[in-house]
């Protein structure tokens, strides 16, 4: 019996998000735009983050570096070192941390944000003075979200990268010309491009998913919490799953 209970909210829950996103395609391309709320929800949502996320990626460019290097030392192959670490943060890692960042600082921060407003009903009092209250709150951080996760990918790719050369010279002595060269080398705009496009779509979900959660908010201030909460987790399954098909469509089309 809680098996299908279960599975019944799942599935109401799943039809309910695809009404969701239907409303915010109808939604998004008509007139009146909020160009307005649309760079200020750019403002907080990219810039906001880059101090995070260039912390995240340094580390992690630096330690893949440091774990990276006594293997390739057993095999007298540590010159591939910094064209290895670069493959690893260009493709997988950088645009994932990333969006599990974001998922966790962003996708929480609109579900509380928009639940709190539903709660308190500012929503509905949007929608009585004439206002759109969908395009005015969900639209825009939905577009902000998805035009600023690869932005933010990209940085954590550059900064990773010299995260990487300051953790190959710690050990070695590698020149800042000939470290480039070889991260050059090594990656193609077959790297860049499955990257890129993936982030769109993380930075998409990870917006509609917040503004879902927030939107239907209930159960008072309990219910802000347990939407930012759900927010976080729901979107970040979601991103592994994507992720998943991804990598599987980029082998099918031989560009791994």
């Amino acid at each position: 019996m809680a098996i299908t209970n279960n599975l019944k909210r799942f599935f109401e829950e799943t039809g309910d998000i695809s009404r969701f996103v239907t409303r915010f395609f109808k939604e998004g391309f008509k007139p009146r735009y909020e160009f307005g709320e649309l760079i200020r929800q750019s403002f907080f949502i990219g810039y906001k983050s880059l101090p995070l996320v260039g912390i995240t990626a340094f580390i992690m460019g630096l330690v893949l570096t440091i774990q990276s290097r006594p293997t390739l030392v057993e095999f007298g192959a540590e010159s591939w070192l910094p064209g290895m670490v670069s493959l690893s943060l260009v493709r997988e890692i950088s645009p994932m941390i990333t969006a599990l960042i974001a998922a966790g600082k962003i996708g929480s921060s609109i579900g509380a944000e928009l639940g709190s407003m539903k709660v308190t009903e500012q929503i509905d009092a949007m929608e009585v003075s004439g206002t759109n209250p969908f395009k005015f709150l969900v639209v825009t951080r939905v577009m902000a979200t998805t035009f600023m996760l690869p932005i933010l990918s990209l940085w954590a790719n550059a900064i990773g990268l010299y995260g990487s050369y300051l953790g190959v010279n710690i050990k070695g002595s590698v020149s800042w010309h000939l470290y480039w060269n070889q991260v050059f080398e090594a990656l193609s705009y077959s790297d860049f491009i499955p990257s890129l496009t993936k982030t769109f779509f993380f930075g998409f979900t990870i917006g509609i998913i917040g503004c879902y959660k927030g939107y239907n908010s209930k159960k008072g201030t309990e219910g802000v919490g347990n939407s930012a909460n759900s927010a976080v987790v729901v979107s970040s399954l979601l991103i592994f799953i994507l992720d998943l098909i991804a990598v599987q469509i980029t082998d099918l089309l031989g560009l791994t």
